[in-house]
């Protein structure tokens, strides 16, 4: 059967079971929480002992630390049931953590807010990389596998450190033109690492700063696009979110977002009307 041979012979059950842990305990949780929101009168409240609010993520924070101590002290035995079981543990415990990553964040209850949303993508980015890892596809094509690499002889071994740093490069290239997803998604595909980090980076990022401020023509490009395609996307990834994770108050944004928010448009307003004013000239 697949599940065997890709799973359970490679050694991946505890990993597929923190994953399945983690996605039930995420859905469970913000199922919860909006049965909270919504005032149901059957459902439980949240935990306010002496009138202090406990948020979930501590309780998240308790089974990680429970879960990695007892991994670390079983490390070097065979216990394959305790160690399933403390995999469950900490995908419970991270699930609760990263529904609450905003809090962490910004300091701040902003769970229903718009800085909330960091929250949802950091489940995303965790469900999407612990996928990767379960199916056997690792980032940069890195598998740790030394005692083949201590066999080659030197001229492998430069051009595989070579691969390795080339692609490291262009990860780091095209997080820096703003392109998150796809630069972590790159890690473990290659040839994606190569196409986004060539083409042009999005108008807010480091890069854009750094090399569009004098290339009017190219700003006005990536603000074109920025606004013809990226914002659709933006708008799909908002309406999934909404319906995993409750719909977001748009109007509560934290004072200093909504100020960072406003410098980036007018930043971008200023670089189109530049370039507009280049070309017309």
């Amino acid at each position: 059967m697949w599940f065997t041979e890709t799973i359970v012979d490679t050694g991946r059950l505890p990993l597929f079971s923190f994953l399945c842990a983690f996605l039930v305990a995420f859905l469970f949780i913000r199922f919860s929480v909006r049965m909270i929101r919504a005032q149901v009168r059957w459902w439980p409240g949240n935990v306010t002992p002496g009138g202090l609010h406990i948020h979930h993520m501590v309780f998240g924070l308790v089974m990680m630390l429970i879960a990695g101590f007892v991994l670390i002290a079983l490390a070097s035995f065979d216990t394959p049931v305790p160690n399933i079981l403390c995999a469950v543990l900490f995908g419970i415990g991270t699930a609760l953590v990263l529904d609450e990553w905003a809090l962490l964040l910004h300091l701040s209850d902003v769970y229903w807010t718009q800085e909330g949303r960091s929250s949802i993508d950091a489940v995303f980015v965790a469900f999407t990389i612990t996928s990767f890892f379960l199916l056997g596809i690792h980032p940069l094509g890195f598998q740790g596998d030394f005692d083949g690499l201590s066999q080659a002889d030197a001229v492998e071994v430069v051009l595989v450190v070579a691969f390795f740093v080339l692609q490291l490069l262009l990860a780091v290239v095209t997080l820096a033109k703003g392109k998150v997803w796809s630069g972590l998604v790159g890690l473990f595909f290659g040839p994606l690492l190569l196409v986004t980090a060539v083409r042009l980076g999005r108008p807010h990022s480091p890069w854009a700063r750094w090399r569009y401020a004098t290339r009017p023509k190219k700003m006005a490009k990536a603000v074109y696009r920025e606004k013809t395609y990226r914002k659709p996307v933006i708008r799909a990834k908002i309406a999934v979110q909404e319906a995993i994770a409750g719909h977001f108050d748009p109007d509560t944004v934290n004072a200093a977002t909504a100020a960072a928010q406003a410098a980036h448009e007018a930043a971008t307003d200023r670089a189109a009307e530049a370039a507009r004013a280049h070309a017309a000239a």
